[in-house]
């Protein structure tokens, strides 16, 4: 069995699927792995640091589609490239199939094997691959770091002989694998921090990491069977809207995380909110993509608002895509080992797996 990955377009995306150090490991399971020339080189994997490990290195990305079984990706292949995959070729990343129809539909018109890891379960057996609790711990951090970043002020409270500088007080939205890192972060770096999610079960892990967990008064816990948030009601959204608007006028910095899978991301800091925040203030809108949480959030751009910055970057990872990849690499390599069948040396598509039924994209799931 020949397993390929081939470079992202590095314009977007700076992960790649495969490091020097588990290479190895994929050759001792008796495949051959391929991949292109310069392959790792922006992240300072060069292609003998590959070969060494019993890689093989060809020239140029259509030589390892014409030559692979599967493909192992962070993102979907451009559509020249989909173009060219050959029929039953196994296609495995983080496809976010919601957001990709046209490609998605595209690859299964071809009847290409597609298995999106944004779409695992959250059970026991497949933490080892849960490559948006990986990637959302990482986003979580470094929207922290960028928004300090751009926030002129001190954070942490400093006592000087000129007089005392507080701290700067933090608001974290949605409670889940990024916003936890996030006020674990924030509070390290001295700062008072806040946080609200609309799953009430996420209030004891808040206030373990050193936040004060805001709550809308009689909330119910909105969270589906596998740890997601739900849609709210429009009572509960009118009174989510009066406790903000009340907190952000003292708030400083607030990273926004809040997401529901496969929906637009809910709008939860309106202009009327804006309006009210102080000059100085930030606020990091980690769902840009999806819609964003923040009003006046856009994509790649750092939009100033009556003094109010809002950053939208649309790829965070790609500011820390060496941490990223050896992350997501680990957790590719997890998910392909309970794919792969060591004796019969190929994919054992077995639907009555709860990991492979829910990653596996067919026709009914589009």
């Amino acid at each position: 069995m020949k397993i390929g990955s081939i470079s992202e377009d590095l314009t977007s995306e700076k992960r790649i699927s495969l490091t020097p150090e588990l290479s190895k490991k994929y050759l001792d399971l008796g495949v051959d792995f391929i991949i292109n020339k310069n392959y790792g080189t922006h992240l300072g994997f060069h292609d003998n640091d590959y070969k060494e490990k019993g890689v093989q290195i060809l020239n140029d990305v259509n030589e390892v589609i014409n030559n692979s079984n599967s493909l192992l990706q962070v993102n979907l292949p451009e559509i020249n490239y989909i173009e060219k995959l050959r029929e039953n070729t196994s296609l495995i990343g983080i496809f976010n199939p919601y957001g990709n129809k046209e490609k998605i539909n595209l690859l299964l018109k071809k009847k290409i094997n597609i298995f999106s890891l944004d779409l695992l379960p959250r059970i026991a057996r497949a933490q080892s691959m849960d490559v948006l609790s990986s990637q959302a711990n990482l986003a979580g951090y470094k929207a922290v770091i960028e928004s300090f970043n751009e926030f002129e002020k001190v954070v942490p409270m400093m006592m000087t002989a000129a007089g005392t500088i507080p701290a700067a007080k933090v608001l974290v939205i949605g409670a889940g694998v990024a916003g936890l890192q996030a006020i674990a972060t924030a509070k390290r770096l001295g700062a008072i921090v806040f946080a609200t999610d609309v799953r009430q079960a996420s209030k004891e892990e808040v206030e373990s990491l050193g936040g004060k967990f805001l709550s809308v008064e009689g909330a119910e816990d909105l969270e589906t069977g596998y740890g997601y948030a739900k849609e709210t009601s429009g009572e509960f959204k009118l009174k989510q809207q009066k406790l903000l608007s009340d907190t952000l006028k003292k708030i400083d910095i607030v990273i926004c995380t809040a997401l529901i899978p496969g929906k637009k991301a809910p709008r939860i800091i309106n202009e009327d909110m804006l309006e009210d925040m102080k000059v100085g203030s930030v606020i990091f809108d980690l769902s840009v993509e999806q819609g964003g949480n923040s009003a006046y959030s856009e994509i790649d751009k750092i939009v100033d608002k009556n003094g109010v910055k809002i950053i939208g970057y649309k790829n965070i990872l790609n500011k820390l895509p060496f941490s990223a990849t050896n992350l997501y690499s680990k957790n590719l390599y997890s998910f392909f080992l309970n794919l792969y069948n060591k004796e019969k040396k190929n994919f054992n598509i077995n639907l009555e797996d709860e990991i492979i039924n829910k990653t596996f994209i067919q026709n009914k799931n589009t």
